[in-house]
């Protein structure tokens, strides 16, 4: 019974010892395959403000030029920092497919104003960042004029991405002009009137007063007779003929 135990135990390790090694066998194999292809896949936004084909060319270029290379030998994790150093991508993944394809996953930034003026026009992206124009996609979003300063920019970031982020603010703001007391004139897509938005504080509560003031207002059609629209005091819409 003893030599019957110990056949069976032997016959265990042994079959362990052939996995560990077919394991091993294959992995390293694995590991010493060459690359097939590179294959670039963009997640999030439709509209691609960066192409497949410079995100290949990068990719490439920090391989030294060479898609003939071993899996083993890639540095994955500088791969990525190469790609998320690039103005036009927020974070990317990379990695290499079972059957040797070498894969980035990227995640554009999302632009939610666009800064115009005397020298210089960029977006301000969804984190507040500036990310600069694309040759490849103009993004429909406010055109902003004025000097934005430090001070108001995480503030000013918040409002922008807050406008994004309402179907009706998004297509109802086309332009914000900041004044020198960092005050807020905005104007609107399909009327003439302006919006005197004053300061930043209690944004929310000014946009929501604003919703409800143009949802009757558009109702009895007096939307056309107006000049100005004053939201500069907190649950109140003064409107000027």
């Amino acid at each position: 019974m003893k030599r019957i135990v110990n056949w069976i135990n032997i016959r265990l390790i042994l079959m362990l010892c052939l996995v560990v090694f077919l394991f091993s066998f294959t992995s390293n194999r694995n590991e010493k395959r060459k690359l097939a292809k590179i294959d670039v896949v963009f997640v999030g936004e439709n509209n691609l403000f960066i192409k497949s084909e410079t995100v290949n060319k990068l990719l490439i270029e920090n391989m030294n030029n060479r898609l003939a290379i071993e899996k083993d030998k890639l540095d994955l994790n500088k791969l990525e920092r190469i790609l998320d150093s690039n103005a036009m991508i927020d974070e990317s993944d990379v990695f290499v497919s079972i059957d040797g394809v070498l894969k980035a996953v990227v995640k554009q930034k999302t632009p939610v104003a666009r800064v115009v003026d005397e020298f210089e026009s960029f977006y301000i992206d969804y984190k507040g960042g500036k990310m600069p124009l694309s040759d490849n996609f103009t993004a429909r979003v406010p055109l902003i004029s004025g000097t934005i300063n430090k001070k108001h920019e995480e503030k000013l970031a918040q409002l922008f991405c807050a406008i994004y982020e309402d179907d009706f603010l998004k297509k109802n703001i086309i332009a914000i002009q900041i004044m020198p007391n960092a005050s807020l004139k905005m104007f609107n897509r399909n009327y003439d009137y302006q919006i005197d938005f004053g300061s930043m504080r209690n944004f929310e509560a000014k946009f929501k007063s604003y919703k409800a003031f143009f949802q009757k207002a558009v109702l009895d059609s007096t939307l056309y007779k107006y000049k100005k629209i004053d939201l500069r005091f907190t649950k109140q819409v003064v409107c000027t003929k």
